[in-house]
């Protein structure tokens, strides 16, 4: 295990355990044996970012775990690598699970076992984990919790699964070689997305040159999951693109992170897209003339020298928000009529 990138999953991997059974000092011991002091932790919104590993524990962590006193997370992807920059990060996929007893986030607890999706990357330098970017898929508790107040996904809403192949906790040592040609084949096939709409129609994509004709795009609840490239156009792609037909126009003011791991890709920034609702038609939204920032952090899989699956994580509630939709008050409003909330307020007494 002499490659960092084998050693960094290794190091990483006594928090993912301290995690499993969960016990928050042991997660907090377990972080702060491999955090730098100066660690900055990017979550998703409402919690955004915090430094330190005891005010990010205390911020998300605790609460979670009261509201879900059993926690416990599960991951299906961890892959590591280099980016071409020479920046080394640990992506892991997975979710969070549990007894969902009381309230989070104004969240109606349903007595129920849910489950939470969730994408997180991690900066490693000298060994420590000097950043996290991750996402955690909020509005899929809202609608477990029949809380969701937007409109209705056009994708398929379910449990996300794993990879197909169950091998999504790549093991060492790090294939170098492989890396960067899986890399290097999602990078060219982002290049030919961003052709369209601007260079042409849906042909100059030639999608069928980078992805399976069985391929699965995984997509973030409030979008939900499409089959084949027929089933990720009409459910996401199309309304997406009519609404924000700038996507790829502003790529010199983002930062991607790409790496590669064997047969997985996966990226990660903050932000990694800015594009403007100019038209409607997506989530229902108007067109707001709105320049947004948009975080989503993904993992491929490779299979037969194509994308079989893609996992993909949009933080909808940092969208939402920029354009001044406030969805934890409008859920807030949903709650008014249930037991156990406050009928002025929505919020749980």
């Amino acid at each position: 295990m002499s490659d960092p990138h084998s050693r960094h999953k290794a190091l990483l991997a006594p928090v993912r355990a301290a995690m499993y059974d969960f016990d928050i000092d042991a997660v907090r011991a377990a972080l702060g044996a491999i955090c730098d002091a100066d660690v900055r932790f990017h979550l998703a919104f409402p919690f955004e970012t915090t430094s330190g590993v005891d005010a990010y524990v205390a911020k998300a962590y605790a609460p979670l775990l009261a509201a879900i006193p059993d926690l416990e997370r599960r991951d299906y992807i961890v892959v590591a690598g280099p980016t071409p920059e020479g920046r080394d990060w640990v992506g892991c996929g997975g979710y969070y699970t549990g007894t969902f007893q009381h309230p989070w986030l104004d969240i109606p607890a349903t007595g129920h076992i849910v489950h939470m999706r969730f994408h997180e990357f991690y900066r490693f330098e000298d060994d420590k984990i000097v950043e996290m970017q991750a996402l955690w898929d909020i509005p899929e508790v809202m609608m477990q919790a029949g809380a969701w107040p937007m409109v209705p996904s056009l994708g398929r809403e379910w449990h996300v699964p794993g990879p197909a192949t169950c091998d999504g906790l790549v093991p060492g040592p790090y294939d170098a070689t492989q890396g960067a040609a899986t890399c290097q084949h999602i990078v060219d096939m982002l290049d030919h997305m961003k052709r369209h709409p601007a260079q042409g129609g849906p042909e100059v994509m030639e999608m069928g040159r980078f992805w399976h004709p069985r391929m699965t795009w995984y997509g973030p609840s409030g979008i939900g999951t499409g089959r084949g490239i027929a089933g990720f156009r009409k459910w996401h792609q199309i309304p997406f693109l009519n609404a924000m037909p700038d996507r790829g126009q502003y790529v010199d003011e983002i930062t991607y992170h790409f790496f590669g791991d064997r047969a997985y890709g996966a990226v990660t920034g903050w932000p990694n897209m800015y594009q403007t609702i100019s038209h409607g038609g997506w989530l229902g939204l108007p067109p707001t003339d709105k320049k947004i920032a948009m975080r989503s952090l993904d993992f491929w899989r490779m299979e037969g020298g194509l994308i079989r699956e893609n996992w993909v994580m949009v933080d909808m509630l940092h969208m939402y928000d920029q354009i001044g939709v406030d969805v934890f008050a409008r859920m807030r409003e949903f709650n008014t009529a249930r037991a156990g909330f406050d009928p002025e307020t929505g919020r749980a007494i």
